[in-house]
């Protein structure tokens, strides 16, 4: 179980990344087209689904491989998914239609429902790795402890 468990936290870090690495090239588009709102917006789309798809994954196979600490962050990462696919999408929909209605005041906002949504991605994603480098080193075993090393060095040159 602790191989899915792993698996799945490594899925949903590369999903988060991808992502991230998708997301913020598009912002040299001036978001001044409908067509460009409406990639925008279905990239961010897919991006939620999969985002809550895997956070799911990783949930119950944290919780199910003993790690609820981890597995109850994997949950709370996929309800915060579906709540900004349901904020962002229909905020991102709304500045779309109004750019399509020809008015471009709404490009500005548009761009930082965006650049919102990105630093939000940006967090989660430092959030997911430090909680798993905290884990890792809580689940070191003494002898592989940094602060273990010292003793294994010195005891490895007295065999000498």
């Amino acid at each position: 179980m602790f191989a899915i468990a792993l698996c799945s936290t490594v899925l949903l870090m590369v999903t988060t990344a991808y992502f991230i690495l998708g997301s913020i090239p598009l912002l040299v588009l001036k978001h001044d087209t409908p067509l460009d709102a409406r990639f925008v917006r279905g990239f961010f789309n897919i991006y939620y689904v999969a985002a809550f798809a895997t956070a799911t994954a990783a949930a119950i196979s944290l919780a199910l491989a003993g790690f609820l600490a981890l597995g109850g962050g994997a949950a709370v990462l996929a309800l915060i998914a579906v709540g900004l696919r349901k904020k962002i999408i229909p905020k991102m929909g709304l500045l779309g239609a109004q750019i399509q209605a020809g008015s471009l005041e709404s490009v500005p906002g548009f761009r930082r429902v965006h650049i919102f949504a990105i630093v939000i991605n940006i967090a989660q994603l430092v959030i997911i790795v430090s909680c798993l480098i905290n884990v890792s080193r809580s689940q070191m075993l003494p002898a592989t402890a940094p602060s273990a090393a010292p003793a294994v060095a010195t005891f490895s040159a007295k065999q000498r």
